[in-house]
């Protein structure tokens, strides 16, 4: 009863404000249509593992929706996406270290995330399931690392261009010695962001991750 009605509301509201095909079309996106494979790529003398191929349209769709509409059913999905890895792979590090497990999400300058009016991979990571959250499986640290140079959109610019871009443009606000370290970003092409992002981690255990790569 109160699914047909919210449906008969959305109907209604998009009669008056139409939205973007592809908001609409992850509506009827479940997680067993998302194209999980992770791959690993070396990248500027890094490993990065990425979780999905940008040039999918799902994987397209997910992350405009989520960066550019605002979509929270993008962002559940990515974390369900993200968690069924995670899982796995937080299990592996547990099994060598009992040093706890933290993501971190890339951070966006302040003057960014003042625009965009919030960070895309933090959303996600918001929505994973409580125990990648709550310490039991690892906790999330938004606040240690973070971008104290604004920047350049990433896809305007050439390889060259992106590697001068970031350089030096991430600072750790407190050691993170004691830990291990997942460090998470959404889309990667040249690694330009995520490689940067870790310089101020090193001798930290860390892996570097990516919800998509271009």
């Amino acid at each position: 009863m109160l699914r047909a009605f919210a449906s008969a509301i959305q109907i209604a509201l998009d009669t008056i404000l139409p939205r973007k095909e592809r908001v609409v079309r992850i509506d009827h996106y479940t997680l067993e249509d998302i194209p999980v494979s992770p791959v690993e790529h070396e990248v500027l003398g890094v490993q990065i593992t990425t979780l999905l191929d940008y040039r999918t349209h799902v994987a397209q769709d997910l992350i405009r929706a989520l960066k550019y509409d605002r979509s929270g059913h993008a962002a559940k999905l990515l974390a369900g996406a993200l968690a069924e890895y995670l899982r796995e792979e937080i299990a592996n590090l547990k099994a060598f270290s009992t040093k706890p497990v933290i993501l971190i999400p890339v951070p966006l300058h302040v003057t960014r995330k003042r625009e965009r009016g919030f960070n895309q991979v933090e959303k996600v990571l918001q929505n994973l399931p409580p125990e990648f959250k709550d310490c039991t499986a690892s906790r999330i640290d938004s606040q240690s690392l973070v971008r104290t140079r604004a920047t350049p959109q990433q896809t305007r610019l050439s390889r060259s261009e992106r590697l001068k871009n970031v350089a030096g443009a991430f600072e750790l606000l407190k050691p993170l010695e004691n830990a291990q370290i997942i460090l998470i970003d959404d889309v990667t092409t040249t690694g330009a962001t995520l490689s940067h992002a870790a310089k101020p981690l090193k001798g930290v255990n860390m892996s570097l991750l990516a919800l998509a790569h271009a």
